[in-house]
């Protein structure tokens, strides 16, 4: 008999009155994916990893992989850094019709099903159930009804449930999925617009949610299925743009977060927390936003340490004829402009405001570049570079000033794969702060 899965021992020590959670790493990234897994190591805790619908699905999404494919991926990297496979915790993010939102209702939703399927068939135990978008059939000028929101988020979790049942019959320990839904979901990525106004989900429109949800579920006979349902997606005011970054403000949120106190069996998913305070983080999971997803803020992490380290490579190395440097930086610049399909619908401005989003952006559109072969080899031959040498401590001083102090104390490896990953890890840390996941422990 497989046991009661992490999460909802989480939510039930949060239902105690323990300001606990879990931090989501929504991410393809290997550097990003090791840095987390080396962290939970050291922590004994367990690690949450999330692929997002349009990263993997039945189609190979943009990294090329399938759910089984991204399993693997996951469990090579845990390999590597010897992490216990059961530490980790698999999720799928915005599992729904959010690849196919262009197309009618039948189609996208067929696909969708099938999306289900396949996350939950190759062990995807969390799995973000996201209907919320409209579909090409659907009155664009009107608010989708939550209704329908819900009759298709209990279509989805039932073909997962039935993936589930035939999982088991060869793996009785296998765990049992656990589900998150909402109506009101922030788009992957940040929003788009830097104006957008962010307004916290009102407590009526959180209520009708649950309510909704429950009777789509019972509808088809998935009263089993909604004692797992765990958390809910809701707007608790967090957000990010290019240029900005809407702190929490948790007397904005009070009354929706003193709403979730009748709820003894969930607790609120927030999407877009990237860039929060450490103290915003832990306010959020005090007040009951226990799931934190996280995934721009991560790869932003990963470029400052990449663009760090071939700085540091130019000065190192720019007067040595010998040394074909990497060229890192433009190499990243040209990559985007080559190909604008990642950034251009995300990115607003002249010429001059282009160039520098390109590059520093929140919304970290630099990551759907990381995979380009060019970028790939030119990382390869700035690490190489570096490698060969023993980066002085005053650079690293000047450059990332963060791994030098740990350097210097020997907490820290001084070469360039375990510097770029531990700037992944500052990141980790403010999130690790917040959750203080001792349940886990």
């Amino acid at each position: 008999m497989a046991d009661l899965h992490p999460l909802k021992q989480l939510v039930a020590t949060q239902k105690q009155g323990v300001p606990v959670g879990i931090y989501s790493a929504c991410s393809a990234n290997e550097y990003v994916i090791e840095a987390a897994m080396e962290r939970a190591l050291k922590s004994d805790s367990y690690v949450l990893i999330e692929a997002t619908a349009n990263q993997v699905n039945q189609f190979g999404g943009y990294t090329g992989m399938k759910p089984v494919d991204f399993k693997a991926f996951v469990y090579d990297i845990a390999r590597k850094v010897q992490l216990p496979v059961e530490k980790i915790i698999l999720g799928g993010d915005h599992l729904g019709p959010l690849t196919w939102k262009n197309e009618k209702s039948d189609t996208a939703m067929e696909k969708s099903c099938e999306l289900l399927k396949q996350y939950v068939s190759a062990g995807f135990t969390k799995i973000h159930i996201d209907t919320s978008m409209h579909l090409a059939d659907d009155n664009i000028n009107e608010k989708l009804d939550t209704g329908v929101i819900a009759e298709r988020g209990a279509i989805l979790c039932k073909v997962a449930e039935e993936a589930y049942a035939e999982l088991v019959e060869s793996d009785k320990n296998t765990l049992q999925p656990v589900y998150v839904v909402g109506s009101e979901v922030p788009i992957p990525g940040g929003s788009q617009e830097e104006d957008e106004g962010i307004h916290v989900t009102e407590v009526s429109d959180f209520e009708t949610t649950v309510e909704t949800f429950k009777q789509a579920f019972y509808k088809l006979g998935l009263q089993k299925a909604w004692d797992n349902v765990i958390a809910v997606v809701v707007q608790p005011g967090v957000e990010f743009g290019d240029e900005t970054i809407h702190e929490y403000n948790r007397e904005a949120a009070k009354e929706l977060c003193q709403a979730l106190k009748k709820y003894p069996n969930l607790v609120f998913e927030g999407h877009s927390t990237d860039y929060q305070t450490p103290t915003g983080l832990r306010e959020m999971v005090e007040d009951g936003i226990a799931i934190l997803k996280v995934g721009p803020a991560l790869t932003f992490a990963l470029r400052e340490g990449l663009f760090a380290l071939s700085l540091i490579e130019e000065e190192m190395f720019r007067y040595n004829p010998d040394i074909h440097l990497s060229n890192l930086i433009n190499v990243f610049e040209e990559a985007m402009l080559q190909n604008t399909d990642n950034w251009k619908k995300h990115y607003h401005g002249n010429g001059e405001k282009l160039r520098f989003a390109r590059k520093y952006s929140f919304s970290d559109r630099c990551r759907y570049y990381l995979p380009d072969p060019n970028v790939q080899k030119s990382i390869e031959r700035m690490l190489q570079n570096l490698n060969m040498v023993t980066i002085p401590l005053s650079l690293l001083s000047e450059y990332m000033p963060i791994q030098y102090s740990k350097v210097r104390n020997g907490k820290l490896s001084n070469n360039p794969i375990s510097l770029l990953k531990d700037r992944v890890v500052n990141c980790i840390d403010d999130y690790l702060y917040a959750t203080e996941a001792k349940c886990f422990i």
